[in-house]
């Protein structure tokens, strides 16, 4: 599974970001990883300086011989909305699967 990370101008995307994201996305998805080809993560600061929760974290799964799916979540963190958006596509990419195997 290759993971590609990409921030917009408002988020500093040096290593130690990526490296987090990295594993957070790797733990996430590890159960449904042999099944997906690439998983794209993009992280945007919604509202600029002004603050509150305005960071997303969109993450995009590239299943093989599927179409992507992804989900998002905001949070005022970049770990915890990455976190959650994971958690949402795993559950979509689980519930997706399910129903293929049951055909």
């Amino acid at each position: 599974m290759q993971i590609q990370i990409n921030t917009d101008h408002n988020i500093q995307g040096d290593d130690r970001v990526a490296e987090v994201c990295e594993q957070i996305v790797t733990d996430a998805l590890a159960p449904i990883s042999s099944r997906l080809t690439r998983v794209e993560v993009h992280i945007k600061d919604i509202r600029g300086p002004k603050g509150g929760e305005d960071i997303r974290a969109t993450v995009e799964a590239r299943p093989e011989g599927l179409r992507p799916y992804a989900a998002h979540h905001d949070a005022t963190d970049i770990k915890v909305a990455l976190r959650q958006a994971a958690k949402k596509l795993k559950q979509r990419l689980d519930a997706e699967f399910g129903k293929l195997a049951s055909h």
